[in-house]
């Protein structure tokens, strides 16, 4: 075997070992606000996104029909074949919107590198879904990467007036849950008036899984 056909040798079994383009699965739960997004936008298309979304129909139309569900849109996922999205229950079994609910956890979790939790607003609804995405990871797939986002403390008064101390209790117990049931978590408190900057630690965060 002459040198050259050494070197030719090693190098494909060198691609082989290590591809060139690291691929995650990345499920992103409350995704389809304008963060999630930005998010889904922003990462490498060699990335499988999963946006879970409580109606994966009207969250794919051509156009906005309702402002109570979050919106990607046909010509996003066109743009970005690599984003697709999944009806879920958002932690809530007696409030179900989608019509295909069932099975998200085998879907997406059992499969997931990165779990993404965007899921928005300040109520119980926040807790639910929390503690769903939580305990169905738990099951399906303990070791995935959870990164819980959650907005500062002091832009809560702004993007969320009134019963400040009982928000932040919320924010904080849903972080807590994640600390203490993930093995693998990160915590992220973001500015939410800054979208391109909280898409950037979220990926950076994202990321870190391969490094």
């Amino acid at each position: 075997m002459t040198r050259n056909t050494s070197l030719h040798c090693f190098l494909l079994l060198a691609f082989a070992c290590f591809p060139t383009a690291w691929t995650l699965n990345i499920v992103i739960p409350g995704g389809s606000g304008k963060l999630g997004t930005l998010v889904a936008s922003k990462l490498s298309p060699s990335h499988d996104v999963t946006i879970l979304t409580r109606n994966a129909f009207l969250a794919s139309a051509p156009s906005r029909v309702t402002e109570v569900f979050g919106y990607v849109g046909e010509s996003f996922l066109r743009k970005h074949p690599n984003v697709s999205l999944r009806d879920w229950d958002g932690g809530d079994l007696l409030d179900i919107v989608g019509c295909d609910w069932m099975g998200w956890q085998e879907d997406t979790l059992k499969k997931a590198d990165v779990v993404v939790n965007l899921v928005g607003g300040y109520t119980e609804q926040r807790t639910m879904a929390t503690e769903r995405i939580v305990r169905e990871s738990l099951t399906a797939n303990p070791t995935a990467l959870q990164i819980s986002v959650t907005p500062r403390e002091e832009d809560l008064p702004v993007i969320s007036p009134g019963m400040p101390t009982m928000k932040k209790k919320r924010l904080k117990d849903c972080e807590d849950m994640v600390e203490a049931n993930c093995q693998n978590s990160v915590c992220l408190r973001l500015e939410c008036n800054n979208l391109e900057k909280s898409c950037e630690e979220i990926i950076k965060s994202i990321e870190s899984i391969s490094s």
